[in-house]
């Protein structure tokens, strides 16, 4: 993983845990979407403005889904194509070095040729 991917990585967990925590400490009452429901307030919404704390867990949720995007962006795989190009030229350099390591071999496997040789 890059760089900007750990980056984002550590920011998206901080961003849940905020957003956990904010999620656990707002008030279940006349603010959040149970009030709506409920009947408690006469205006359509609510007749409370939104708080500090749900402009704040707005806040939290839109980075949410902005370093999700961008943790997916990031660590996306390569196109089939792309994969297929890259695996065709390793095979080819696999292969010379086998052709060239089997060179190798072939010349080392007679040194009993070459001892006998040098010691007529």
């Amino acid at each position: 993983m890059s760089a900007i991917g750990i980056v984002l990585l550590v920011a998206f967990i901080i961003v849940c845990v905020l957003l956990v925590l904010l999620v656990v400490i707002q008030d279940n009452g006349e603010n959040g979407m149970g009030g709506l429901m409920g009947g408690r307030g006469t205006a359509a919404f609510g007749s409370h403005s939104a708080s500090v704390l749900t402009k704040a867990t707005a806040v939290l949720v839109t980075l949410f889904f902005v370093l999700a995007i961008g943790l997916a962006i990031v660590n996306k795989k390569p196109k089939a194509k792309e994969s297929l190009e890259a695996t065709a030229t390793e095979m080819q350099a696999e292969t010379q070095t086998s052709e060239e390591a089997t060179a190798t071999e072939t010349t080392d496997s007679n040194w009993w040729e070459s001892s006998e040789e040098s010691a007529e």
